[in-house]
């Protein structure tokens, strides 16, 4: 072409060759701007004020609160009660004088209502938006400015760009970057309710978890009323807390003193025993049972309910070779009585002296209470030496339990045993103990 379209001038069009850049590289490096990295000690760390909810047990998980501009994400099985701890932490903030927002996918404003009526007084103030449109939720998160918003739930938003079903992949990683970058930079506490796989664990992808400053697991059986939150990601605090809460019909209590009430329900029937966990920092006393059954099925059923199945699998395997209690050819079920989950080795002995007694049919001890234990059990038969056996002495000891069975080699006092046949020997009756070998 000899002349400019835009000037009309002849031989004034000069070639410039165009030159791509690398694969990956977003802009070349001679155009960017070099900043200064600045010592961490020269950083000056200012103190951040939270925002407390007033319910002790999520605030301790929390660490103390909301932390404005954070990303809160909670998982938990449908009808576990998400939305109930949601609903009263915005009443409690909203009676406070805190500016909240509670944003419903799932729910009509008529509907979030009925809930809220069974709840204190504060829920009934909190303002509520039901819409699944995206843009629509960050303008009025824009113009609302609350100090706190619960997004219930984030596979209920699209984002009308894009062409996937709400729930989607691209379509929950979008939702989820563009209302985290809407939160920091308007300093919004933001939580997101998540669903859950069939599986237990949270849904959608997971980079949602990385995104995200904390990551909260809200777990219990709809059957029983006790639930249990942990953090399993907390940029703000710590993940070894654990917050223990009661259904009731006019929403959540906290659970204070759980070990009373699950000390208080444990049997003494073959098959039973108390274990002295440990849920983060904090002493946990729960029963364990065990059924033992004869078994026509081939291979016989190991079913596993608020402690890992594979732990289980090896806690039989070192019993039977080790201990002298085989249970091949029965059926093993064993549970952790109030919907508590456990997911500690030193949950080992107690799986183990509780099927032990299921398999021998005589209650541990001398009849006159229950036992308590703990400790991690190895391949080889010995006992492992757990994590703060002080506190759990202590917290067995607060109940009057004894004997505590408990791995050799510690200070914090009990039956020490050195090995899982000694343990078993220790625990049954003397009619009912294994040979010596």
């Amino acid at each position: 072409m000899g002349r400019c379209p835009g000037c009309g001038e002849w031989n004034t069009l000069v070639e410039q060759p165009r030159t791509s850049a690398p694969a990956g590289r977003g802009r070349a490096a001679a155009s960017a701007r070099a900043v200064r990295p600045v010592p961490l000690q020269e950083v000056r760390a200012e103190a951040v004020a939270r925002l407390v909810t007033g319910i002790g047990e999520l605030d301790r998980v929390l660490g103390g609160g909301f932390v404005p501009g954070s990303v809160v994400l909670l998982g938990g099985s449908p009808g576990i009660g998400k939305s109930t701890l949601t609903g009263m932490a915005l009443g409690n903030l909203a009676a406070a004088g805190r500016r909240v927002l509670y944003v419903s996918g799932e729910e009509s404003p008529e509907q979030v209502r009925l809930r809220a009526e069974r709840l204190p007084d504060g829920a009934l103030r909190v303002p509520v938006l039901a819409e699944t449109d995206l843009d629509v939720v960050l303008a009025t998160l824009e113009q609302e400015a609350p100090e706190v918003c619960v997004i219930d739930s984030v596979q209920t938003l699209h984002a009308g760009e894009l062409t996937g079903a709400a729930g989607s992949v691209g379509q929950v990683r979008e939702v989820a970057d563009r209302i985290t970058r809407l939160a920091k930079s308007r300093s919004i506490a933001v939580v997101l309710v998540g669903h859950v796989t069939k599986e237990g664990s949270l849904a959608g992808p997971r980079v949602l978890e990385h995104l995200v400053d904390c990551v909260l697991q809200f777990e219990g059986e709809r059957e029983r009323t006790y639930r249990t939150l942990r953090a399993l990601k907390n940029r703000f605090g710590s993940t070894n807390d654990c917050g223990v809460f009661e259904m009731r019909s006019g929403g959540l209590a906290e659970v204070l003193d759980a070990s009373a009430r699950f000390v208080g329900e444990a049997t003494r029937a073959p098959g039973s025993v108390v274990l002295a966990a440990m849920e983060g920092s904090r002493p946990l006393l729960v029963e364990v049972q065990a059924l033992v059954s004869p078994s026509e099925l081939v291979p016989p059923r190991r079913v596993a309910n608020g402690i890992d199945r594979n732990r289980l699998a090896l806690v039989l395997a070192v019993l039977g070779r080790h201990a002298g209690v085989g249970v091949g050819s029965a059926d093993v079920f064993v549970n952790v009585a109030g919907g508590v989950r456990v997911d500690e080795p030193g949950a080992d002995l107690a799986v183990a002296l509780a099927v032990a007694g299921a398999a021998r049919g005589v209650a541990l001890g001398d009849g006159s209470g229950p036992v308590a234990c703990f400790g991690e059990v190895g391949l080889t038969g010995e006992l492992r030496s757990v994590a703060h056996p002080d506190r759990r002495m202590a917290e067995a000891a607060k109940f009057g339990l004894s004997p505590v069975i408990t791995p050799a080699g510690g200070e914090a006092g009990g039956v020490q045993v050195a090995t899982l046949k000694a343990a078993v020997r220790a625990a049954l009756p003397a009619a009912s103990r294994p040979r010596a070998a």
